[in-house]
């Protein structure tokens, strides 16, 4: 069973998501919190394996909130999907490097709310679609770097293979395993493999923070970097 915390100061929009996760076989709501302190205290008291976090709610917004919980040991298999109403790359950029295993907008079909959910558990990256490209193709392509990672947070790849350097950079580019065995001409399996040990190595807790790391680590090339 996935448990899942609902943190949104809309009480409609909560009673809205419960409805929808009661009724699935696999998931249950241990929470509602209606705003990003309760959600941090909610989290450390429950442990869920799943957030839906909102970005903009009172006290603490679901960016500090979902940080927090980031940076939290105890917390480490508590995956984080935010849910918002904009759909900017600014807060894309901002909720991947905050630790957040996903992204979507709320008018996202039900389908693709419980699938995010049942892929952030999986470790996978959840972005809405279109969004992974877009923040390469637009955010990324801008003349002004992006607010840089605090001393000592940036991971080293130097560790990676020059393959697993490859497959990371292919990553950060919004390419799925499927996509990227393809591109190799590997299997996927063989894609996923690459993809994990580079995980494991760099201490990325999913594959969202894989794609942040190919940016700030320079392996895929915005438009700041010429």
């Amino acid at each position: 069973m996935i448990r899942v915390l609902l943190a949104d100061d809309q009480l409609l929009v909560r009673a809205g998501f419960r409805a929808l996760l009661d009724l699935q076989d696999d998931l249950t709501v241990v929470g509602e919190a209606d705003d990003g302190e309760a959600a941090l205290q909610l989290a450390r008291e429950l442990v869920p394996d799943v957030v839906l976090m909102d970005i903009r709610m009172p006290r603490m917004d679901g960016l500090e909130a979902t940080r927090r919980i980031a940076e939290d040991p105890a917390l480490s298999s508590v995956r984080v999907v935010v849910l918002t109403t904009f759909e900017l790359d600014e807060y894309v950029f901002e909720a991947l490097r905050s630790g957040a295993a996903g992204f979507l907008v709320k008018d996202t079909e039900p389908a693709d709310l419980l699938r995010a959910i049942r892929v952030a558990v999986a470790g996978d990256a959840l972005l809405s679609p279109g969004v992974t490209r877009r923040l390469i193709g637009e955010f990324a392509a801008r003349s002004k770097a992006p607010e840089a990672a605090p001393e000592g947070r940036l991971p080293d790849v130097s560790m990676l293979t020059e393959r697993e350097r490859e497959v990371l950079a292919l990553v950060g580019m919004g390419l799925s395993n499927e996509e990227i065995a393809r591109r190799l001409v590997v299997s996927p399996l063989t894609a996923k493999t690459h993809v994990s040990r580079a995980m494991v190595k760099v201490g990325a807790r999913d594959r969202a923070q894989l794609v942040v790391l190919a940016y700030e680590s320079g392996l895929v090339r915005p438009g700041w970097l010429g």
